[in-house]
């Protein structure tokens, strides 16, 4: 029987690489609409008011659009790292002690390097060492993105290597989130979200696979962790933890959440967390403004930082015998996948938001130009590293 073919435009979402590029697409948009006539429809969009009231007001959330964006949306983005994280660690790259050993110590390098050339560069100023963190960041859905589109010239080992650097990577972002970028803490809303995850983990352990159940107990912790001073993304994590990796009968509820939930995620989340944050003003950004402490300091942390990081604790660790090269790959193929970790893009702006927050439009503007100047960068740089491999000889 003949099948009819796939659209052009269905078999271009079924791609690894589509989530990247709609990424991309996503924040081309943004700087493009900012800076022409629209710019203040952009700006009044971003500040469209919402309001959820439960119950005879006992509890009012209202926020505008990019908040409700920032903290309810990116919840749901870390309930899905939550997830890559817990199904790697006991069934996938992440499972054994050999298979974590190299990314391991790469991500950690890849993280400590870039903050601390950032601190270097900003040393002095203590409202703009808040943002140490940036640059310590890699988005996996650009810098995976990237090398899905290279094909053959990046080998397998690779890829998985990018991948579980890329998801250790994010559970240091969420450690430092939850560690340096608190506000004022509400003791009784910390304790509620505590007894939330404490029902959790009992769900867990009583074998409960109903997901809606832990769902609804993660809204609960979400309002805790919201109001309690903590980033309320951290929910997600949580909540993602809890959820059962199997159940009696060989079935995951974990991987079914993921499955269905990453087409979201990649589609409309990130797009969308991309479009609210990566508008930025252009108008008089000089040479002085690019070279300013701040986004030269997430710049370099991003480029050369990523890259020594990433590649010299990787290569150390190779040469030292204490683990095994990733198969089929050239030294320069390994650079050209640490200089793709560069690649912050939306965990550099999502901790940018945080480590700034309240502190104007000047910060802003140097976090967005870093970040997307960093990440252009590492990206165009590391494909370069990759394709001249591909054109030499063997």
């Amino acid at each position: 029987m003949k099948t009819s073919p796939t659209p052009p435009f269905l078999r271009f979402f079924a791609t690894e690489s589509a989530p990247g590029m709609i990424l991309a697409l996503a924040a081309v948009a943004a700087l493009l609409i900012s800076n022409s006539p629209w710019g203040e429809w952009y700006r009044f969009f971003l500040n469209i008011p919402g309001q959820v009231v439960i119950g005879e007001q006992a509890l009012v959330l209202s926020k505008p659009l990019i908040l409700w964006v920032n903290d309810l949306w990116m919840a749901v983005f870390f309930f899905l790292v939550g997830l890559e994280i817990k199904r790697e660690f006991l069934e996938g790259e992440l499972s054994g002690p050999g298979q974590l050993l190299l990314p391991a110590v790469a991500a950690l390098g890849g993280m400590l390097v870039p903050a601390l050339i950032y601190s270097a560069i900003n040393w002095g100023d203590a409202v703009a060492l808040r943002g140490w963190a940036i640059p310590a960041a890699t988005d996996i859905a650009f810098a995976l993105g990237i090398v899905v589109l290279l094909g053959q010239r990046v080998p397998l080992s690779l890829k998985i290597f990018l991948t579980a650097v890329a998801i250790i990577d994010d559970l240091g972002a969420i450690v430092v989130i939850a560690l340096f970028y608190t506000a004022n803490l509400s003791w009784p809303m910390l304790m509620g979200a505590l007894l939330s995850g404490l029902v959790l983990f009992g769900l867990n352990r009583l074998r409960i696979t109903r997901v809606d159940v832990y769902i609804v107990v993660g809204l609960v912790m979400w309002v805790c962790v919201l109001k309690s001073g903590v980033h309320a993304t951290l929910a997600g994590v949580i909540t993602a933890l809890a959820i059962p990796m199997r159940d009696g009968h060989g079935h995951s509820p974990l991987e079914t959440i993921e499955h269905g939930l990453q087409p979201w995620v990649a589609f409309l989340v990130l797009p969308m967390f991309a479009f609210t944050n990566a508008g930025v003003l252009l108008e008089g950004v000089s040479l002085n403004t690019l070279l300013s402490p701040v986004p030269l300091g997430i710049g370099l942390g991003l480029v050369a930082g990523k890259a020594i990081g990433v590649f010299g604790t990787s290569y150390l660790m190779i040469r030292s015998g204490l683990a095994k090269a990733p198969a089929d790959a050239s030294n320069l193929q390994l650079l050209g996948v640490s200089v793709l970790c560069g690649i912050g893009f939306t965990m550099s702006l999502f901790i940018g938001g945080l480590a700034f927050s309240g502190l104007g439009a000047g910060f802003e503007l140097q976090l967005k130009l870093g970040v997307l100047g960093g990440s252009v960068i590492a990206g165009l740089l590391g494909t370069l590293l990759l394709r001249i491999k591909h054109r030499s000889p063997s």
